[in-house]
């Protein structure tokens, strides 16, 4: 640990790796809470494959991939909404058929750019190589996705647990519901240099699910799962460093790893303290 640490304060490339990992644990916490309790965990998925496509035009016409990444996540938000609203295909039949063209169609084009290398660190993270720029942006990209929470936090409370209601009280959801898949779109974009395209739905589900396990209250889920993604940040990207791994991969399975934790030995919905709970119950009633 404090060779990781000493390492930490002498390059300057881990110091970026860690800081644009524990944003990105943050940010994917934060806005995850909001998409399990929506249900949308496959529209995570969905984005974040459908923005391979804008990032192999970024590279063919040498701009930063942030921006044709964020452009191709926001066109498939709108293109799956508008096929489950104008046709008999329902919403989850429409994200299968958007995000699968987008990713496969992004494979062509990488594919005839001759960019293998590239294609790997977006599909599987390479927080090491980080650059400046790319910390930067997800610095940006982090203080518009907290901000925005924070701003329009009643809003989302309201139309996540109770669409039916939040229409009632005027709200319009369906302009907050795309408001959400923009701010997903920022947040996956922002991860591909830290977990990839392939791994970036963990960093949304997992931190969020594991904070719902622990509390009821929203506001306590949401600084819990910034928490645990930070720590799975942390936690993967020294293990990662230690033993030479694969940096997304580990950093999810440090996720799933608490995860875990908190599945068996939560306080109100741990399996293993409702057995010894339920077993105690049936000792007493004999």
């Amino acid at each position: 640990m404090m060779n990781f640490i000493d390492s930490v304060i002498e390059y300057e490339f881990l110091q970026k790796a860690l800081l644009t990992s524990v944003m990105v644990g943050v940010i994917c916490g934060v806005i995850g809470c909001f998409i399990i309790l929506r249900g949308m965990a496959l529209m995570g998925d969905a984005i974040s494959h459908a923005v391979l496509p804008g990032v192999a035009i970024s590279y063919m016409l040498g701009i930063n991939f942030f921006i044709g990444a964020v452009v191709t996540g926001i066109l498939t938000a709108v293109g799956i909404g508008f096929i489950s609203q104008n046709s008999r295909v329902k919403n989850d039949s429409s994200i299968g058929i958007v995000f699968t063209a987008a990713f496969a169609l992004g494979i062509i084009l990488i594919t005839v750019l001759k960019s293998s290398s590239d294609l790997y660190h977006i599909l599987f993270g390479n927080v090491l190589a980080v650059r400046p720029s790319d910390m930067w942006i997800t610095l940006i990209i982090g203080i518009v996705v907290l901000g925005s929470v924070y701003l329009f936090y009643k809003e989302l409370l309201v139309s996540s647990f109770d669409p039916i209601m939040a229409q009632a009280y005027g709200l319009p959801t369906k302009m907050i519901h795309y408001f959400l898949m923009t701010l997903l779109t920022l947040v996956t974009v922002a991860s591909l240099q830290t977990v990839g395209i392939i791994l970036v739905v963990a960093m949304l589900v997992t931190p969020a699910s594991t904070a719902y396990l622990l509390t009821d209250r929203l506001s306590v889920m949401i600084g819990l799962s910034a928490l645990f993604g930070a720590i799975s940040a942390v936690g993967g990207l020294y293990l990662s460093f230690t033993y030479n791994l694969a940096s997304g991969a580990t950093i999810v399975l440090v996720a799933t790893t608490l995860f875990i934790v908190a599945l068996l030995f939560s306080p109100k919905q741990g399996i293993l303290l409702r057995a010894i709970r339920s077993k105690r119950s049936k000792t007493v009633t004999v």
